[in-house]
């Protein structure tokens, strides 16, 4: 009896350290923006969604926003249509806008629903179109000063959540893909049915002001915002508003979306944004429901000098 007292410990000790976490989060929105390697990789996918089920037994009301770069090169590759990259993002022409929606909404959501959905009936997948939930204009890049034609990729200009506030507050989990509706009523461009590609962490971060979400969670390929890459691989575990907004011209072009996302969320009432390493297994209760958390936390000017929104 005494063996089995002390093997089981150590598990009473990690649901006690969850307490405060867990009493602090009870009820409240959490975006998650699901990407990188844990989109791809079939034993983390399938650690990503007992996590999400978790927060939402839990006692959290958890949404996930994902985008599928991977698997939309792979569908243009299949198809022979080229895929070509300016400023950081992909060049949407009307044909691929067709296979980047196919490929969202009928396959990276509908796996991702299927695997939530193992779990019990709660996720329900969507795109930004449904409902109106996201609006956008067309985004141009910016390369070397020139205002560059990308085609179909949007810039969101409203987000209208009644749908995913409906949907949380019946219990569910919606699983939203990266597409807005055109703000423009005419723009039906080469049977693109008036649709934007729009960035995912972008997205995410929109929807998480938006709902008012407690927290929003980006989900990366590396461990965090690095102090001083590639000199060193120390991960900043903190950091304000300013302080980012300050370090965002020198951040590697792919962290730039991610950590803007997050500015953005902390400074449109979001109470903190985290980048978290999505390569390592059940990171995102790590991250909420552990003392030490993992990855980087950006929290709002207001917070620089309190314990609030700590984790």
């Amino acid at each position: 009896m005494s063996a089995r007292k002390h093997t089981a410990l150590p598990k009473a000790r990690t649901l006690i350290e969850a307490l405060p976490w867990l009493t602090r989060h009870h009820g409240k929105t959490v975006v998650i923006k699901f990407g990188g390697n844990a989109m791809v990789d079939e034993e983390l996918k399938r650690a990503f969604a007992q996590d999400v089920v978790f927060l939402r037994h839990a006692g959290l009301r958890p949404v996930v926003v994902h985008g599928g770069g991977p698997q939309i090169s792979a569908q243009l590759d299949l198809l022979g249509l080229e895929s070509e990259f300016k400023g950081g993002l992909r060049v949407t022409t009307p044909e691929a806008m067709n296979v980047v929606r196919m490929v969202l909404a009928g396959q990276v959501q509908r796996e991702l629903v299927g695997l939530l959905n193992e779990h019990g009936p709660f996720a329900v997948g969507m795109t930004g179109e449904d409902a109106h939930l996201m609006t956008a204009t067309k985004h141009y890049a910016d390369i070397d000063g020139e205002r560059v034609d990308i085609g179909r990729v949007g810039e969101i200009t409203a987000i209208d959540p009644g749908a995913v506030q409906a949907l949380l507050d019946d219990g569910r989990i919606p699983v939203i893909s990266s597409i807005a509706r055109s703000s423009d009523p005419e723009d039906t461009l080469a049977g693109a049915s008036g649709v934007f590609n729009v960035n995912a962490d972008t997205a995410a971060a929109a929807l998480a002001a938006a709902l008012g979400a407690e927290t929003l969670m980006v989900l990366t390929d590396v461990e965090g915002l690095y102090e001083d890459w590639p000199n060193s691989d120390e991960v900043i575990s903190r950091l304000t508003a300013t302080q980012l907004e300050k370090l965002l011209p020198d951040l590697a072009s792919g962290m730039v979306p991610k950590m803007q996302g997050c500015l953005h969320a902390v400074r449109n009432g979001v109470h903190t944004a985290r980048v978290i390493d999505g390569r390592v297994q059940h990171s995102i209760l790590l991250e909420i429901f552990t003392d030490e958390g993992i990855g980087t936390m950006v929290v709002p000017d207001t917070n620089a000098h309190t314990n609030e929104g700590e984790s």
